[in-house]
This record gives C-alpha cells, structure tokens and sequence, in this order.
C-alpha cells in the first residue's frame, strides 16, 4: 500500500513540475510574439468575469476596462503654423542653440487617452495624439506617472503603439470587431476634457463609416467623376497619390469628447472592440456622433510594430468607384447600384496578375459583400504583402472568384527606393513622396511639385519640421516631379548643404540642412 501511495505521490509531482516547466517554456517564448498571444497569456491567468445577460447593468464591465485605459500627456515644442520657420536666424538657433535674439518659447502640451493591450507596457492609442510630441507621459490608474518610448505611428489609420518601462499592469481583452452589431450596447472609456476616467454608454449606430478625416491632403484611388471622364476620354491615370488611408470606423452615440482620442470602446462583455478616434460636431464638443477604428483593423498595425517597427501592408493593385443608385460617371457600364466599379487596374499589382479587368464589380471580399470603399480597405488593411484575398467579381453578368496575391508599397509606387550614387538617398531624408496633381498644382499656381506621403521620426525632414502634405516643389533649386527628380538632384547642393522649397495651405516654407 506504502508503494503505491509513493508512486502516485510521485507521479503527481513530475506531473505538476512538467506542468510548470511548460507553462514557464510557454512564459519565456511569449518574448517578441504577438500582441494575441501575450493577450492569450495574460488572460489564460486573469480570466474576464463579466456577465451581459439581463437589463443594461455595465458595472462589471466598466470595472473590467477602467484599470486599463490611461491618461496620455504630451508636450510639443513652441512653433507657429504647419512647420518651422525657415528663416536663416531660427536655423542657427537650431544648431548653435540660439543668440541674444533668442526670445523663450513656451511649450505646448495636449492630453487623449491610450489602452493597455499588455502587462509588459504596450499601450494603443491614436496617432493624433502623439504626433510630433517631444515627450509623452503616461498617467497610469493608480496615478503613478511613466514616460512612454512611441515604438509607431501609422497616419493611414490614426493609430500609434507606445510602451512604458512598467510590468504587471492591468490589460484590457481584445475582442472581435466584426461580431459587432448595429444597435447593441458600447461603452467608451477614456479621459474626455482633462477629467478622471470616464465612462459613458450608448449603442452603435453604424459600421464601415468613412469620413474623411484621415490624410485629407491625400487623393485615394477612389477616384471622382471628373478624373474617370477624363480618364475615358485621355486613357491616362490620374497622376495622384495613391489611396493609403485607411478608414472604417465604427460609429456610436456614447460620448465622446475631446480627451477621449486613443480610448477604449468596448461591449457589454468588457471586451475591446474599437479605438475612440474622432466626433462629427460643430460645437467641437459630443454631439451623438462618435467614430472608432475597428480593433481587428488595430491588431494587425500592433502586430507589425512590434514584429517590424513599421507598418506592412498589402494592396490588391486597382482604381475603383463606388457604386449607388445615383447618376453613374459617363463610361461606367453597369447597372449595378452597389459593388466597386473597377475604373483601372495597377500594371504589375496583384489583380492584374489575377485576371481582374477594367470594367469588373467587385461584390465580395473572402465571401464578406462589400458596399462601399471602406468594407474592402479594412478588410485588406488587415493583411500583409504576400497574403491571398479572394475577390468576387461581377463579370458580363456572372460572378466569379478571383484569388488575389497581396503586393508591397513597390508595386503600387508608394514608396522611394533608393538608388545607389553620390550625396544623399531619399531614404535619408526620411521621407516618401507621389507627384503632386495637377489640380494641386493649378491651386498653389506651381509648376512642379512632390508631395511629402510620409515622414520618418528621427530623420532629417522630421528634425527641420517638414510635415506630411507638404508639397516640395524644388530640391537644391531644380523643379521636382518624381521621386527621380529628388533622387538626382540631392547631389546638386553647395558646401554640403540641402535646400528645399515647398508650398502647402499655410504658406511658402525654404528649408536648408546639411547633407548626411
């Protein structure tokens, strides 16, 4: 009897030490992974205890997420209008740290809202509202404050990924935005007009709004009326930059506020459905109108910020219009009233070498019917390049599935490569570029011009002010078109210096820096 008291005592003490070292090797290789996988871990250990059945009661679930959702405070250098000034005494005080006309210069600050995804620091919250910020603070919520590192910013879908040098935090659960249902119950979390955590509740009104606040100086491959006419007529692409904002937002009336920006949404299950980004108000305060970004959209830019430190995303290589029970453009042949209508596709893009065709009607996206824009970028904005997307296409009356290999920035001529030669690459300047339109240039009365897509922190346009939008119309005094253009005459500039000239809505800007 003793002995088989003493096997089985054994046999539960290497049961229990196997069980333990697996969960440790599970513990160590959650270093580097996924922002799923450390959710897995956290909540596979801390499982969420909230109940939705019955009346409307969210304490449990306001208790749930409160803990995980900060306070943001970020602090900006004193500069006026949408850049530096360019003046040759405000570039030596850059350098040398100013002179006698030195005058002080008041930092400005502003606050919003971030989500604890994991206990090791990770926090989501919107790109607005740590863009351009000198310092960013933490204010956890047991007021302990910590100064958060950005590891990314990605201006196409307002959001950004911050960290903080703390552990065992409280994590809010990340649920799935595409369960959610219009009309059911929502409450967004955050820090509205500089107040303690606040929670309000209201329902979702709508899903996959596009409001175009994302990258409005961006021309999207939606492309208007007017640009399909002319395209009818010349056969030539709109000269544009391509569509790389990315919106479709989720609507609510809870209130949302200035403050709320980087905020949870969550269900009545305390599960993180959306990140708060924006309200539609004339007053500037809640009007009923709330907006948030999908979290599945959300995981996918976490994902690649902590696997690459940059966002990479896929593009299925096509021109497309929505379609409605509107008056059609003249050419479109069609008398479907919903679908995208594609109006061009990308030479050397993923649906060309698909078999996808100018005249198709895109109606579905992996089996998911599609009405508008915003249904088919947030779906693709989830993948990668390299991943498949099934297509259905709506082709001389029958439908017809059409797999689709996602392809990078390169295919769809988003991104400056490099070229090897002398004085500076484009990839040093920290920035990418598309040729400006020519309604853009009709409008500033210019000749030639790039716009400015992107701007790296750390990099050279970054440390001089110049910001997205910006259109560049002369690099060391020779008028630029193309990202060519800027690649041949960085090596034109004198005593090793780089001078930009560029126009935007604020005014003329000159810019001069030494070349790296």
């Amino acid at each position: 009897m003793k002995k088989i008291l003493g096997i089985t005592v054994l046999a539960a003490f290497i049961g229990g030490a196997a069980a333990i070292g697996g969960y440790k090797l599970f513990e160590r290789n959650q270093t580097g992974s996924t922002i799923t996988d450390k959710q897995n871990l956290y909540f596979a250990n801390n499982p969420l205890k909230v109940s939705s059945a019955g009346t409307a009661d969210f304490t449990q679930a306001a208790a749930a997420v409160a803990p995980g959702v900060v306070h943001i405070k970020t602090t900006y250098a004193a500069q006026s209008g949408g850049g530096r000034s360019s003046s040759p005494f405000d570039m030596m005080e850059d350098f040398f740290g100013g002179g006698g006309r030195q005058m002080q210069r008041m930092p400005r600050a502003a606050s919003g809202s971030g989500v604890i995804i994991s206990q090791d620091g990770y926090i989501v919250t919107n790109n607005h509202v740590v863009e351009n910020a000198e310092k960013v603070e933490v204010v956890l919520t047991d007021r302990r404050k910590v100064e958060a590192k950005i590891i990314g910013r990605d201006p196409n879908t307002d959001l950004a990924l911050i960290k903080v040098n703390a552990t065992g935090l409280p994590v809010v659960k990340m649920g799935n935005s595409d369960n959610v249902q219009v009309g059911e119950w929502v409450l967004a979390v955050g820090f509205p007009l500089d107040l303690n955590t606040t929670v309000t509740a209201g329902i979702v009104s709508a899903k996959n709004r596009s409001i175009g606040i994302i990258g409005r100086e961006q021309q999207g491959n939606e492309i208007t009326e007017e640009e399909y006419r002319e395209y009818q007529r010349t056969g030539k692409r709109p000269d544009r930059p391509a569509n790389t904002s990315i919106e479709s937002f989720i609507q609510t009336d809870a209130a949302i506020n200035p403050g709320n920006s980087g905020g949870a949404l969550v269900n009545a299950n305390g599960e993180l459905v959306g990140i708060n980004s924006a309200i539609a108000s004339q007053s500037g305060y809640n009007q009923g109108y709330g907006f948030a970004i999908p979290v599945n959209l959300a995981r996918k830019i976490v994902d690649d910020f902590m696997k690459y430190g940059s966002v990479k995303r896929g593009y299925i290589g096509v021109n497309f219009v929505p379609l409605s029970g509107e008056e059609k453009p003249e050419g479109i042949k069609t008398n479907e009233i919903s679908g995208l209508y594609v109006s061009d596709v990308v030479v050397g893009g993923g649906a060309a070498a698909a078999g996808i065709k100018a005249g198709d009607v895109i109606k579905k996206v992996d089996g998911v019917v599609i009405n508008d824009s915003p249904d088919l970028q947030e779906r693709v904005g989830r993948l990668n390049p390299g991943d498949k997307v099934k297509l259905t296409v709506l082709r001389d009356g029958a439908l017809k599935d059409y797999t689709v290999t996602l392809k990078g920035e390169a295919s769809v001529g988003l991104t400056a490569k490099n070229t090897a030669g002398k004085g500076m690459e484009v990839s040093k300047l920290g920035a990418t570029f598309a040729p400006a339109t020519q309604a853009q240039k009709a409008k500033y009365g210019i000749n030639s011009g790039v716009v400015v897509t992107s701007v790296t922190t750390g990099k050279a346009f970054d440390n001089i002010g110049v910001e997205k939008g910006l259109i560049i119309t002369k690099v060391n005094g020779q008028p630029v078109n193309s990202v060519a253009d800027v690649q041949k005459a960085l090596p034109l500039g004198r005593n090793n210096m780089v001078s930009i000239s560029g126009v935007s809505e604020q005014g003329s800007y000159n810019y001069s820096f030494p070349a790296q």
